[in-house]
């Protein structure tokens, strides 16, 4: 029996190019799931996903889709024959159609065996029930967004590429559309590649992360495992810091909090109404993790860690450090001044107190 996922060997040249960019990528994507392509501008990603919806072809390509085969040195499957649905930066809604007709002309092309238990399922996930008369016009950035995502839901595809769909929104529109992605999570069984250089949205949705950087895979992996290495950080500026998968084990209703236990332990976060034994997942950024050589309980820190130094790293600012704690079975990252190292004489295998100023549930 084959191994659902997505088998993706893609060469492409632009020998005449200023820059003489070239997409070299020889991977396995998930065959379910997120896979959030992470990188720079120019680093290849939206490339990719082009030669993978068949915009492009790749000069020397390989691409079979959960046993689908798309192109390999006899086969080349047009754009239009392939089951992928494609969200742009940019809704592209037909402007003389309301809502509705944008949502009933990707029916048209539906695969789906049950095309109405399809469509009331979307309208669920994406919560648009109540806009479909609008007209792209009359519609804000975030719902125009929501309908463009139904749209490409609705021809009921084996693929969802989604090409920075938040980059044309502003901060609030971007707040407002990211809970209804997280729910794709959940109530979709197909691959998603979702191409950003956000790295928010790649920590709230993403469960495996690929960074490429000049047309090339530099490294890919789960969410978890590849926010806690530090010689991936230099480019996340303030954004630095790691996801952990948890659950919640008990809540405190008098302070309004609820405990995430993980792997390394136990944090307490604020209290966002999720049930007990909820599966979440928690955002712990670097700034905000600092080290003590002893555990304060006179401070209004609530969460402190002990774990093991395990890497020092430089940061971008030379004048920074990077430090990688173990904690159990996990890691988070810690971003010290060469001053604070020094003083703590910080070296691996050390064993100190982490002090964690906030934590953060990003589903």
């Amino acid at each position: 029996m084959s191994t659902p996922g997505i088998r993706a060997r893609l060469q492409l040249r632009y020998p005449g190019s200023e820059s003489e960019f070239s997409l070299d990528v020889d991977t396995t994507f998930p065959g379910r799931g997120v896979t959030a392509i992470f990188g720079e501008s120019g680093s290849g990603k939206t490339t990719l996903l082009r030669c993978v919806a068949g915009l492009v072809k790749a000069d020397h390509g390989l691409l079979i889709v959960n046993d689908l085969v798309w192109q390999d040195k006899s086969t080349f499957v047009p754009t239009h024959r392939r089951p992928v649905g494609y969200v742009f930066q940019e809704s592209s809604l037909f402007p003389h159609l309301n809502a509705r007709g944008n949502l009933t002309y990707a029916m048209k092309r539906s695969a789906s065996s049950d095309p109405q238990a399809l469509y009331d399922r979307v309208m669920e996930t994406m919560d648009i029930g109540h806009i479909l008369s609008r007209y792209p016009g009359q519609l804000s950035g975030g719902e125009r967004q929501r309908i463009a995502i139904a749209r490409a839901l609705l021809i009921a595809p084996r693929l969802l590429l989604m090409d920075e769909p938040l980059a044309s929104l502003d901060e609030p529109r971007k707040q407002e559309i990211l809970p209804y992605l997280e729910r794709l999570h959940t109530s979709l069984d197909i691959p998603v590649l979702y191409v950003s250089h956000s790295v928010d949205e790649v920590a709230r949705l993403a469960d495996t992360i690929v960074v490429m950087r000049g047309g090339r895979i530099e490294v890919q992996g789960q969410a978890t495992e590849v926010f806690s290495r530090i010689d991936l950080q230099s480019g996340f500026g303030e954004e630095t810091g790691v996801v952990l998968q948890g659950r919640i084990v008990e809540r405190d209703q008098r302070w309004h909090l609820a405990r995430v236990a993980f792997a390394g332990g136990g944090l307490w976060v604020r209290d966002s109404g999720d049930p007990t034994d909820e599966a979440v997942r928690i955002r712990v950024l670097a700034r905000d993790v600092s080290i003590a050589l002893t555990s304060h309980d006179d401070s209004s820190i609530l969460n402190r860690l002990q774990v093991e130094v395990a890497e020092i790293e430089n940061d971008r600012d030379h004048d920074m450090f990077l430090v990688r704690l173990k904690a159990g079975q996990e890691f988070l990252i810690a971003r010290l001044t060469h001053r604070s190292v020094d003083h703590l004489q910080l070296t691996p295998g050390k064993s100190v107190w982490a002090q964690i100023k906030s934590v953060a549930i990003v589903r």
